[in-house]
């Protein structure tokens, strides 16, 4: 498929900073029912105040649109029981005694995880960074999840609690969807929005993964195609095992505080080495003597060189966070996580 670089990038990347299926032909939208705000506040790339926004009404605005909670899902777990295309998905049902794990692996009858960590030159210099081979016997058993078990703008966790609410064993943060309103986004199979606007990556049922344009295609016609996950970020870094070119030019059209993506900065992706065959990857940065990020070409030539055939990068910044056997691995850049809206995850026992 062909692809766009017209990505929509959130504020974490380069910082800051009933059965119904929502956004679809086929589907009506949740309705009013299962809608609801939460006027709770929370600082979102230092709050009110780096939006810019000083007028009452203004600031009324920001909030109500960058802050306040707005849910439209109530429980994704029950959502996605019921309107889930795949009803065979892979079940976390190995025993402890079928299952080896030491401080950087994992192994169980049907997956494999093995994380790495690297680091290169030296004094301010230094990049660090982590990675995480994952082989699995079924697709479906790389996950998704919402903060608070809940779909809708605005609502985070870290992804540390993210991960423990889902008994994962390995995760790392997503596209942080609940920033934006566009994309087209499907979850374990189950369609949530279907608004195209840019350059997507899509993960098969049966293993494989494509890097596509979203606004030549639509939701439901991905999930009839066997579609299991989907993110929105972008762009792409790797096609056909090559770094993509133009990737050091690439800007933004949806950024709060016009941050550039470029540069050197902590960044996540996630890269498809053969079927069923994964790498994720995470750099920590804005970290002196420890590491001091990449450039989003930096990151291509990193996820090609592990032999990646395809790449794509994901939120970055102060998000980027891998969590492993019940702790974040990495050194996220804020000191500590930043709550995100998904994480991308496998169960322990998987």
């Amino acid at each position: 498929m062909t692809s766009t670089h017209s990505t929509a990038i959130t504020p974490g990347s380069e910082d800051a900073a009933g059965a119904t299926v929502p956004g679809t032909a086929a589907h009506a939208s949740p309705s009013s029912a299962s809608k609801r705000r939460h006027s709770r506040r929370r600082f979102l790339l230092g709050g009110a105040a780096v939006l810019g926004v000083s007028a009452a009404g203004g600031s009324a605005w920001a909030l109500d649109r960058f802050i306040i909670d707005h849910v439209e899902v109530t429980d994704a777990s029950a959502y996605e029981a019921a309107n889930s295309i795949v009803t065979d998905a892979a079940q976390a049902t190995a025993s402890a005694e079928q299952i080896t794990l030491t401080d950087t692996s994992y192994t169980s009858p049907t997956t494999s995880i093995q994380i790495g960590t690297t680091a290169t030159g030296s004094g301010s210099d230094t990049l660090t960074y982590y990675t995480a081979d994952i082989t699995v016997s079924d697709a479906t058993a790389v996950r998704s999840a919402f903060a608070s078990n809940r779909f809708g703008l605005n609502i985070t966790a870290k992804p540390s609690d993210i991960a423990s609410a889902n008994n994962a064993i390995f995760a790392i943060n997503g596209d942080y969807y609940g920033f934006r309103e566009t994309g087209i986004l499907i979850r374990n199979g189950t369609v949530y929005r279907d608004s195209p606007a840019r350059e997507g990556i899509a993960f098969y049922t049966d293993g494989h993964v494509e890097i596509y344009d979203e606004t030549a295609t639509n939701a439901q016609a991905l999930a009839s195609a066997g579609v299991w996950n989907t993110l929105s970020f972008g762009p792409a870094l790797v096609r056909d095992g090559r770094v993509v070119s133009g990737i050091e030019s690439v800007e933004v059209d949806t950024n709060v505080g016009n941050h550039s993506i470029q540069g050197l900065q902590p960044r996540t992706a996630l890269g498809c080495i053969d079927t069923n065959h994964y790498m994720l990857v995470v750099i920590d940065g804005r970290s002196k003597g420890h590491s001091r990020g990449a450039t989003m070409t930096e990151l291509a030539r990193i996820m090609a060189d592990l032999g990646c055939q395809s790449a794509y990068n994901l939120d970055g910044g102060g998000s980027s966070a891998m969590y492993f056997n019940g702790s974040i691995i990495n050194r996220p850049s804020n000191g500590g996580e930043r709550a995100t809206s998904d994480i991308l995850y496998i169960a322990q026992g998987a």
